[in-house]
């Protein structure tokens, strides 16, 4: 800038006054083919949009980019489609995807499908993908769901894999769920189907009956999608769920078993302690009890009571049990 302020004063007076208008002129010439973009207004006269200078400025100060205005009413008129401009305005302040719209319409027009401006844009809006959306309708799309793991009535574990085809609802897509909601469902009726079948090789001969079953639940309803067709791809067998149930609870059993025996052996050697001390304890008595005869024989020899003939008589009478005793016992441990 300093350059060329010092270009213009070594010039004369009245040649830089002429540059610094030519400047003037230029950066005015710019502006204005800035707010007034002619050649946007020559490209939609030629192409048979009716918009007038004055709006295309007024779309500048409204922050709303004449190009993407023009550009969608020119496609739009090209493909038989009539937008106003006001309503692609008013989509575009709303933070819509305005080519998007225009170009899922048409998509739409060339398929027959009756879409409306309105439900294009309210899809656009929910943060859906309308031309996605609009091209699934006409290309169904395939979906494979995840292994789905389901025990048949005998007890065999199925492993199955479904291949799915849906095409979108366009009448859902605002507020319906999506491909997560229909991939949990899919597997909800795999496992519901595969668990009322009495055993497993009715599932592996006609793997057909769980897409038949799945379809008749009318899995697709309140989804943006519906479901044409459900293929079960694979099926492979997993454990014997049956058995393993079966020797779990067998082993409960035995646990069990063995608890309430355990139980009974404590109880039964408590008993036995208990009479062990109950047989110790009247022992203890019969001993006190030998210990007083002496006393009591005794007392009575100072009393008067026994004499010494008595006494002898008594010591014969133990001698005589003794030996009676000796003789009852066996021999060797023989009769």
């Amino acid at each position: 800038m300093n350059l060329l302020f010092s270009l213009l004063s070594s010039l004369p007076s009245s040649t830089g006054g002429l540059i610094v208008f030519a400047v003037a002129a230029i950066v005015l010439l710019l502006l204005l083919f800035y707010l007034i973009p002619v050649a946007l207004w020559f490209q939609a006269f030629v192409s048979g949009v009716h918009i007038s200078i004055v709006q295309l400025i007024a779309m500048r100060f409204r922050k709303v980019p004449p190009s993407i205005i023009v550009s969608a009413m020119i496609t739009s008129k090209k493909a038989g489609i009539g937008i106003a401009r006001d309503e692609l305005e008013a989509h575009f302040l709303a933070g819509g995807h305005v080519q998007l719209v225009i170009n899922a319409l048409i998509s739409a027009d060339k398929a027959n499908m009756g879409l409306s401006f309105n439900t294009a844009t309210a899809i656009d809006l929910a943060g859906r993908n309308v031309l996605e959306a609009v091209q699934m309708s006409v290309n169904p799309k395939v979906i494979n769901t995840p292994p789905v793991t389901a025990v048949a009535k005998d007890g065999i574990q199925l492993i199955a894999k479904a291949r799915v085809t849906v095409r979108a609802n366009i009448e859902q897509l605002v507020g319906g769920a999506g491909e997560d909601t229909v991939l949990a469902r899919i597997g909800e009726g795999v496992v519901s189907s595969i668990g009322s079948s009495e055993n497993h090789k009715i599932v592996l001969e006609n793997p057909d009956v769980i897409s038949k079953l799945v379809l008749d639940k009318g899995l697709d309803a309140g989804t943006a999608f519906e479901i044409l067709s459900i293929d079960i791809a694979d099926i492979d067998i997993g454990k014997n769920i049956g058995a393993v149930l079966q020797m779990d609870q067998a082993e409960a059993d035995k646990n069990i078993a063995q608890a309430r025996a355990e139980e009974r052996r404590a109880m039964a050697v408590a008993l036995e302690q208990e009479m062990v001390a109950k047989a110790q304890e009247a022992r203890a008595k019969v001993i006190e009890a030998e210990a007083e005869v002496p006393k009591a024989m005794a007392e009575a020899f100072r009393s008067g009571n026994m004499g010494i003939m008595d006494y002898y008589k008594f010591k014969n009478i133990q001698a005589d049990t003794s030996m009676r005793d000796s003789i009852a016992k066996p021999k060797n441990g023989k009769e």
